[in-house]
């Protein structure tokens, strides 16, 4: 090395910063894959593994976990096709069933068939839901439908198909009958940007040079309207499970009950009152009454179905979600919010209920009789972007908006995120209804699952960390996201390989994906050769990293201009970090460098501490 060069020590800031460019956030790191900060240094996080596996039909949107009385640890999850109920090393189907009949001279086959066709007058199934029998005759010879659940293929209003196991020994003709159950039907994976007749408003714009009348179908582009997809949302009821599919009714989960299959069953009361379109619900904290986030007003004479309003918010009496009917002798009902068009999730925090609107925050406490909640407005232009978009850390509400982070801690703030627009400007926002919102206690982080761009599924994650104020970001494959506090370890579900599962996330010393390598990398932000004036010569590198094994990556570009393009930038060759590694030798020049530091090696754990870099002066051109 040259008596001229002196060693120039690289630190950069704690965070991804890229509000700018990637010159003008220089002394920062600027981008990132599966990396954390913890004391200022970035590491990278750990891996995951099946927990489970079984897989699961759709994709989760949904997650709850708890210790029920004899503490079996257990997990809950909807999907758009199915309720889940995890406990011991199953996962098992609880959806609940919509409707029940009994069929009679209803089953068709052909013989060596594994096909039997069922008639059933209206029956109001589409294809792929499900459908299960607690009572049959034996079919075709053979076959005995049980309680096994059997996907549907509609073949027309009163009839479809059921593929079995087994191949029947004999033909069958309109014979035969049992017991059906049918599941609530499917529902939707993934929005759709509305098009055509029924989308947009009439006579809406659909360029500068004129408008669209009634009989003109919108076009690409031109309506912002989106169907929602299925969401769940489940709470707990002591031991047991409170859950609601969006738009739907409110059912119940009784860990302890003993028929068999076990399965949510439908929430109803004395009268006519108890909900049946919820679009979310929660329990309230300390007083126990269930709440229902947009839902039917109570009814009355005038009004004996109860008029749907997205911005109601109903609760039961105390201690009983059968009874939704206001009195002298209950502490049931209904508030209607305002600012806002509707309600669109609530948590709760300490002894209240925080509830968002599209527009507002709203804080709901238990009071008693005789109002029995009080509702105060929080704040204004702070609406919630997704369902399960919002988390309470420590008593301060911590959620996602329609274009910026906010918390509060007494009175409504934007938080300064640092990869803001990187994040909103990839969000594919058709999709922004499966955005989820979770906490790694272990880490003191809040994470948000979220679709990118060229997604219709959670693919990208970004955390904060409240302690440390930084922000970091990435790819994932979760859609959902439970803390430790019960498995001792983050629950997760996910999709991979086509395959929905649920995962044990960062265990204890597992730096794998579900057994392979896991790839991660920090980038820093483009920084000065010393003034950024002269060309300067770059010789060595001395690295400080911890690594309990395996390799890292290390590569340097330098380049003479900031806005030089990717041509004309002079990458030195990637150099592997080791245990053994004291220095790095190599040749670069230029005027500003950005270092990049990757590992791709199963099982590795990396920190990274600070650098230094040996440079002298190189001329002026």
């Amino acid at each position: 090395m040259s008596t001229s060069s002196k060693l120039v020590k690289m630190d950069f800031k704690p965070g991804i910063y890229r509000e700018s460019t990637q010159y003008a956030e220089k002394g920062a790191w600027y981008d990132v894959d599966k990396v954390r900060f913890r004391a200022g240094k970035p590491e990278n996080i750990g891996g995951f593994e099946t927990k489970v596996s079984a897989t699961f039909n759709g994709a989760a949107r949904d997650l709850i976990t708890w210790s029920d009385n004899d503490q079996f640890k257990r997990a809950a999850f909807g999907t758009s096709q199915m309720l889940y109920e995890h406990n011991g090393d199953q996962i098992f189907d609880i959806t609940p069933v919509s409707t029940s009949t009994t069929l009679t001279n209803s089953f068709t086959c052909a013989i060596s068939s594994n096909t039997v066709t069922v008639s059933a007058t209206a029956h109001g199934r589409t294809t792929g839901d499900f459908v299960f029998f607690t009572s049959s005759t034996t079919i075709g010879g053979n076959i005995l439908l049980g309680t096994t659940t059997y996907p549907v293929s509609v073949i027309n209003s009163n009839t479809f198909a059921l593929s079995v196991a087994t191949t029947s020994s004999a033909a069958q003709s309109s014979a035969g009958g049992g017991t059906i159950h049918y599941l609530l039907s499917n529902g939707v994976d993934a929005a759709a940007t509305g098009l055509g007749y029924g989308a947009g408003s009439y006579n809406a714009g659909v360029s500068t040079a004129g408008a669209r009348g009634w009989n003109s179908p919108t076009s690409i582009g031109a309506s912002d309207f989106s169907s929602q997809i299925t969401q769940w949302s489940l709470d707990n009821w002591g031991e047991d499970v409170v859950a609601n599919r969006r738009g739907s009714s409110i059912y119940f989960f009784d860990t302890d009950a003993s028929t068999s299959p076990t399965r949510a069953t439908l929430v109803s009361g004395a009268t006519n009152s108890t909900p049946t379109t919820v679009n979310s619900i929660v329990v309230s904290p300390n007083d126990r009454h269930l709440v229902c986030l947009g839902t039917n007003q109570f009814n009355t004479t005038a009004d004996p179905n109860g008029t749907f309003e997205p911005m109601l918010v109903k609760w039961s009496n105390q201690e009983d979600f059968t009874n939704w009917v206001p009195s002298i002798n209950s502490t049931s009902g209904e508030t209607l919010l305002t600012d806002g068009t509707e309600i669109v999730g609530g948590v709760r925090s300490r002894n209240a209920i925080n509830i968002w609107t599209d527009n507002s925050l709203w804080a709901m406490q238990f009071t008693g009789p005789p109002f029995i909640f009080k509702f105060n407005q929080l704040g204004s232009n702070c609406g919630l972007i997704a369902p399960h978009a919002a988390v309470d850390y420590d008593g301060r509400s911590v959620w996602m908006g329609y274009d910026n982070f906010y918390a509060f801690d007494g009175q409504v703030r934007n938080l300064d995120c640092t990869v803001r627009r990187h994040i909103f400007d990839r969000l594919n926002v058709d999709q922004k209804d499966k955005i989820f919102c979770g906490i790694n206690s272990e880490f003191k982080e809040i994470i948000w699952l979220y679709p990118s761009t060229n997604s219709t599924e959670c693919d990208s994650y970004v955390i904060w960390s409240p302690d440390e104020n930084y922000w970091t970001y990435g790819s994932s494959i979760f859609t959902t996201f439970a803390d430790k506090h019960v498995f001792g370890n983050t629950i997760t579900t996910g999709t991979k390989n086509n395959n929905n599962n649920l995962y044990n996330n960062e265990p204890d010393g597992m730096y794998t994906e579900d057994g392979q390598p896991m790839s991660s990398f920090i980038e820093s932000a483009d920084f000065d050769m010393v003034d950024g004036n002269d060309i300067m010569f770059l010789s060595r590198v001395i690295p400080d990293f911890t690594i309990n094994d395996g390799a890292l990556t290390f590569s340097i570009k330098t380049k003479d201009f900031p806005e030089s393009d990717t041509s004309r930038e002079k990458p030195s060759p990637p150099h592997t970090v080791t245990n053994n590694t004291a220095k790095i030798d190599m040749r670069a020049r230029g005027r500003q460098g950005r270092v990049r530091v990757s590992c791709n090696s199963a099982g590795t754990s990396w920190r990274w501490g600070s650098i230094r870099l040996a440079i002298q002066p190189d001329g002026k051109r």
